[in-house]
């Protein structure tokens, strides 16, 4: 049973009657925005603009300023940990109003980060929280994108590329399009983990903002591509409901 079976879909709503009111607004807003948009980055540019207007913290999936805190602080304490280094560059996929990256921009050294996203609305609240935190002087990349292509981007030029809930909002051809280019952009040795929203039985989506994939799906695809993932076992045991995988060039 998927989320988008009524079944469940009913059972959902007698545990969490104050969930209905919600759903129903985004209910609503998907049918609107898709009678007004043609593809997916213009779909889900609309959703962060309609969300980042209410609240940017909100907007990349954090429901309080403690949480959007404990969650960059997970995200930089995982790759830290993995051997992200201060003098490495670093390409983070839709930084948001870098929950994570304020922590990234302040270790790594000048100009060592990119971030990457959809939503320009997300990347002006992204410029205050670089104001807010003091992070002008460590001169970071901010930069609008409309694919995930990175033809801006030289070769080799990442050591470390993360994305953090991107695809867990992104039908397969999005991801595949990272796939078939992120190879380029990396260094050797280098490494790019994503996160995604696991199933264990049929993959689906919630409306157009929500997409649950089998972990064999997105590591086969990777593969197609040329590129080596792994399922990341640590990353389970820390709290967050999403997945992790790796990838590495062989």
């Amino acid at each position: 049973m998927t989320r988008t079976d009524p079944i469940h879909q009913i059972r959902y709503a007698v545990r969490h009657p104050n969930r209905i009111v919600p759903h129903f607004r985004r209910l609503a807003r998907d049918t609107w925005l898709r009678l007004r948009t043609t593809d997916h980055v213009s779909y889900y540019r609309a959703v962060m603009k309609s969300d980042t207007a209410r609240n940017p913290e909100a907007a990349v999936g954090s429901k309080s300023h403690d949480r959007w805190l404990a969650l960059g602080k997970m995200q930089f304490d995982y790759l830290v940990g993995h051997g992200l280094r201060p003098d490495h560059r670093m390409l983070e996929i839709g930084c948001g109003n870098l929950r994570a990256g304020r922590l990234f921009i302040d270790y790594l050294d000048a100009g060592g980060y990119y971030g990457l996203d959809i939503s320009p609305d997300i990347l002006i609240a992204a410029q205050h929280t670089l104001a807010q935190y003091g992070l002008r002087d460590k001169l970071p990349h901010l930069t609008p994108v409309r694919d995930l292509k990175f033809e801006f981007l030289p070769d080799a030029s990442f050591d470390v590329v993360h994305a953090h809930s991107v695809f867990s909002h992104s039908p397969l051809h999005v991801i595949e399009e990272c796939f078939a280019h992120v190879g380029r952009v990396m260094r050797p040795g280098g490494w790019f983990d994503f996160t995604f929203d696991r199933t264990e039985g049929r993959e689906h989506q919630v409306l157009r903002e929500d997409f649950y994939y089998r972990t064999e799906t997105l590591l086969d695809l990777a593969a197609k591509h040329g590129l080596a993932a792994r399922f990341m076992e640590d990353w389970e045991k820390l709290p967050h409901k999403q997945s992790k995988i790796r990838i590495t060039l062989p």
